[in-house]
């Protein structure tokens, strides 16, 4: 079976290179295509500039037709990276009214759900002392060992 996804891909300036790994990659990788850009008064809590989007979240349009209107998001596509924002209508030839699917890029989150725990776990926590090093167990014995070889050094010079 011929492998349809490449894990090896790492970037490159072609656009068609682009859009093929994003229209080839499984689900799980799409996912964090979907992550959309925060509100600056959200990010100083969050430390992130921008975040996966979760149906609940209240987002506003930032490019398009539709720039400056709010909504909460309906439905979140992964197949095919569109989101669906609450009050963001087309009208259909035959006048029903749908929902028009957005990109991610062009939204701008101005509220958080934050219904799952998880999703606040996963939010970056500043630490204090992250400058410490903490020692592993292969450079303790190498120390010790040293030590140990010096010490023995010492007992046979000074016979």
């Amino acid at each position: 079976m011929k492998k349809l996804f490449s894990t090896k891909w790492k970037a490159s300036k072609r656009p068609n290179k682009q859009r093929k790994y994003s229209a080839k990659a499984p689900l799980h990788l799409k996912r964090k295509q979907l992550s959309v850009n925060i509100a600056k008064n959200l990010r100083k809590g969050n430390q992130r500039r921008n975040i996966v989007a979760v149906k609940g979240d209240i987002v506003k349009v930032m490019r398009g037709k539709f720039k400056g209107k709010q909504g909460k998001i309906l439905e979140i596509d992964t197949k095919t990276l569109k989101i669906m924002v609450e009050g963001v209508l087309v009208k259909k030839l035959d006048g029903s009214k749908v929902n028009a699917p957005m990109k991610a890029s062009n939204l701008q989150i101005v509220e958080l759900n934050l219904n799952d725990k998880k999703r606040i776990r996963g939010t970056k926590e500043v630490k204090k002392n992250t400058h410490e090093e903490i020692p592993s167990a292969k450079n303790k014995q190498k120390v010790n060992t040293g030590e140990k070889k010096n010490a023995s050094e010492k007992t046979k010079s000074t016979k």
